[in-house]
């Protein structure tokens, strides 16, 4: 695979090559390669299609878990958070060790103590990882799915953006289950604290706990606000917004 850097960016084919556009840039490769018929039937491609199938087994993870966390995903992500998230479910599903190779399932190594680890931590949006924008700890109560930071200074305590007025505190429960791919979520109410030397106490809840057989995610919300004339206004769009996956158990 090349990089093209010439003043013309194309795409499409043009004899035996062909030009494609990617996040990362325009690229430029041969055409042709192996038939998908011998891929998919020749005894010496085995381990192409092990690995075809567990990728397919990873992306459709990957898909129906930012589904379920449907809304509050569109507020704060980044435009490498698929492959970002199909990286560490695979490292999830390498955790299995009960399944042959090319059946090893996310759900199965998600039941391990090292499985909820890698997802422990996790930041939807790279733009904002929690720990660099929130400089306090954030504590979670898995019983109640409730979020505290105690003595929150925001002038001090936070990494505000460049025209920010107010912060918004939020969260969520989230109950997964990997196997069935049924889900729940719960989010809690949001507290609304303006960015100024003033101490707060921050805690939000939500009013029930996420239903279901799955696994626990509690996942913590941070939005930046502009206000003017009485209205408040999402900072690009979200950019300096954090979605964290606080706890999982």
């Amino acid at each position: 695979m090349a990089k093209n850097t010439s003043l013309f960016k194309i795409e499409g084919s043009l004899d035996e090559i062909t030009f494609y556009k990617t996040a990362d840039g325009h690229y430029v490769r041969m055409k042709g390669g192996i038939s998908k018929d011998r891929i998919m039937n020749d005894p010496s491609f085995v381990r192409t299609r092990e690995n075809m199938s567990e990728f397919a087994h990873l992306a459709r993870t990957g898909k129906y878990f930012r589904q379920a966390i449907g809304g509050l995903l569109q507020q704060a992500k980044d435009n490498k958070l698929t492959g970002r998230m199909t990286r560490t479910f695979s490292a999830v599903k390498k955790l299995d060790y009960s399944s042959s190779r090319g059946q090893r399932q996310v759900g199965i190594g998600m039941a391990t103590p090292q499985g909820k680890q890698l997802l422990k931590g996790f930041d939807f949006n790279r733009h904002a990882p929690l720990m660099q924008v929130v400089l306090k700890p954030v504590a979670v109560d898995t019983a109640t799915a409730a979020f505290t930071i105690t003595d929150l200074v925001p002038l001090e305590d936070l990494r505000v953006p460049e025209g920010a007025t107010h912060v918004h505190f939020s969260g969520a429960h989230l109950n997964y289950d990997f196997a069935t791919h049924q889900s729940d979520l719960q989010m809690c109410q949001m507290m609304e604290v303006p960015l100024d030397m003033q101490t707060y106490q921050v805690s939000v809840a939500p009013q029930q706990l996420a239903a279901g057989n799955g696994l626990s995610f509690f996942l913590f919300f941070v939005s930046f606000y502009q206000e003017m004339n009485g209205h408040q206004y999402s900072l690009r769009n979200g950019m300096f917004n954090v979605l964290h996956i606080v706890d999982v158990v």
